[in-house]
């Protein structure tokens, strides 16, 4: 098959490296072909012309822009510092398509500049928020769909709340449930937030620069209210070290006929309980498992991790360019995803008043935190 999509590859060893996959996703599709990588590390870039089959090597990815006429680009760095550049340079060197690594960026402005160099030019962005693609995903569509926990009322969001829970747990792995959220229930309203480190009120005193390139963060504990459309709420609750077994990491969604229950991954554990008192203790009810193909059926698919994901990530992302839409996982949901991590902290800022969505403030809230 000829080669129809000319594929360039964004790495930075040592600073996000190459993401979850994002750069040899590539090579299971015929029409397209990484021809060209950028790194700034020189042992990376060896690396990674090795493992992309010898496609031409760049130490600058601006370079590898102006010299190559590219039809995609994957941004791969996991750390968030370059994305807002490494965006906007492939998007004004006039690709059609972008796959970049969670979490969008440090800021709503660098969103609103990526949003906006996009726009101009009609490039399709997709976001690797792997779950978005699962096949157990629409499994839940539906059953919220057909209302088979009556009425939604709330959702609980938590992250892996591992070492980094608190604030950097809310960046780096929050965006996935937020995504999630704001897929299935709508955009939120506002948010209502509270950010506190050793047990009391974060201040100007605990702010320091984050890991991964997140730029100003705080918090060991962090918590938020959040409105969304039709009288729904959802709680988002991250503190450090307070990893549950099993892992929390995910969503739980509360309706008046009972709970669905959802794990981030390709191929999440799913679970349905029909209970409208929540207590299956007390009731006797059961779980029933949620697979691809139904309620209580076995998984025959073989999950194949964020490859996976990723695999259908791109075949959406191609296809979105060639039928003029939006990929499943667009940056407009990435947005509003950063703006409900953004909204916690700048309710914080405001001794816990509602921020409203859209937010007024595109910066960093913490940069002006009280002491």
């Amino acid at each position: 098959m000829a080669i129809k999509y000319r594929v360039g590859v964004i790495g930075s060893t040592g600073r996000g490296n190459y993401g979850h996959g994002l750069d040899t996703v590539w090579q299971q599709f015929q029409e397209a072909k990484v021809i060209a990588v950028a790194d700034d590390n020189s042992k990376g870039l060896a690396n990674a012309v090795n493992r992309l089959d010898n496609p031409k090597g760049y130490k600058d990815y601006r370079k590898m822009l102006e010299n190559e006429k590219l039809d995609f680009v994957s941004i791969c760095p996991r750390w968030l510092d370059q994305h807002r550049d490494m965006l906007v340079a492939s998007a004004e060197a006039g690709v059609k398509g972008i796959f970049q690594e969670k979490p969008l960026c440090q800021t709503l402005q660098q969103a609103d500049e990526m949003i906006d160099a996009c726009e101009k030019r009609n490039v399709k962005v997709a976001i690797a928020h792997q779950t978005r693609y699962s096949p157990v995903l629409r499994q839940i569509e539906q059953l919220l769909a057909d209302k088979k926990i009556g009425r939604t009322l709330e959702y609980q969001m938590h992250g892996k709340e591992d070492a980094r829970g608190g604030g950097e747990d809310l960046w780096v792995l929050g965006t996935h449930i937020f995504d999630l959220t704001q897929h299935l229930s709508g955009a939120p309203l506002w948010v209502q937030g509270y950010v506190g480190q050793n047990n009391v009120p974060v201040t100007s005193e605990h702010v320091k620069q984050g890991n991964e390139g997140i730029g100003l963060i705080a918090g060991d504990s962090v918590s938020a209210r959040y409105a969304l459309p039709n009288e729904v709420f959802a709680n988002f609750r991250s503190i450090q070290n307070g990893q549950g077994s099993p892992n929390r990491f995910g969503l739980t969604i509360f309706g008046t006929e009972g709970i669905i229950k959802m794990s981030f991954g390709y191929l999440p554990n799913a679970e349905l309980l029909i209970d409208g008192s929540w207590a299956p203790g007390r009731t006797g009810k059961k779980w029933t498992p949620v697979s691809s193909n139904g309620i209580g059926k076995v998984e025959t698919l073989k999950d194949g991790g964020l490859h996976a994901g990723n695999l259908l990530a791109v075949r959406d992302l191609i296809d979105s360019v060639e039928e003029d839409r939006d990929p499943e996982a667009s940056i407009y949901d990435a947005l509003t995803a950063t703006e409900m991590i953004v909204g916690l902290f700048e309710s914080h800022r405001q001794n816990g008043a509602r921020v409203s969505f859209p937010m007024k403030e595109r910066n960093n809230p913490l940069a002006n935190l009280n002491p």
